[in-house]
């Protein structure tokens, strides 16, 4: 997210969590004020190979409630961050979400050093781009998933994928039980960092609806 009126019009649908990237490379990268959220949602900021003092900073500016690592940070990074996050400074929890890319084929031991450092794992589509490169990955790879850790399902998720994931949800297996929250971004896009929140409200009405 990156406008403040479609801020709110995306707040409205009362999503758990809502993602501002500061990545001055992407085109969705926020420079200026972010406005309040309703609580209930997790204002969430998006990091790539950025240093911890650079991911504090914005915590304590933006009061972010969860950060999704979407570099190659390693899990001793990782565990640094967790420590600096346990401190008194921080008035409420910083969740930390940490992102895989995953194409064809996912080697799921490079898990193991962050199982008990982070909060969540995130897989993604392989692409040029850190995220949002609007396509999925085969989310088959995921059947050898061997963690009990919940993850986010992302990775060019769109309108079109709607029966897609209520089908991935509707299994009712191990997998699909630690599968904690669906990922969108891209392909409900307008322009990058510009929501429809017509299909967004579409799309997650669906899925409320059908999976319970």
């Amino acid at each position: 997210m990156k406008y403040p009126e479609n801020i709110a019009e995306a707040a409205r649908l009362h999503p758990d969590y809502m993602g501002f990237i500061f990545y001055d490379k992407s085109p969705r990268y926020v420079a200026g004020e972010i406005p309040d959220l309703p609580s209930g949602i997790k204002k969430t900021g998006v990091f790539v190979k950025a240093s911890i003092e650079t991911i504090t900073t914005k915590i304590m500016k933006y009061n972010l409630q969860a950060v999704q690592l979407h570099g190659n940070e390693p899990a001793d990074f990782c565990k640094e961050l967790a420590a600096v996050l346990s401190g008194n400074e921080y008035p409420h929890k910083v969740e930390i979400i940490k992102v895989f890319s995953i194409q064809d084929s996912f080697d799921f031991e490079q898990l193991k050093p962050f199982e008990n450092t982070v909060d969540y794992f995130l897989f993604d589509t392989k692409g040029k781009l850190p995220g949002g490169n609007g396509y999925t990955f085969d989310w088959k790879v995921l059947k050898d998933y061997p963690s009990e850790k919940p993850f986010f399902l992302s990775g060019g998720i769109g309108p079109e994928e709607t029966d897609k994931v209520l089908g991935f949800l509707e299994n009712n297996n191990r997998l699909t039980a630690r599968c904690y929250a669906i990922d969108v971004n891209s392909r409900f896009e307008i322009e990058p960092g510009l929501k429809n929140t017509e299909k967004l409200k579409e799309f997650k009405s669906k899925i409320s609806c059908q999976h319970q």
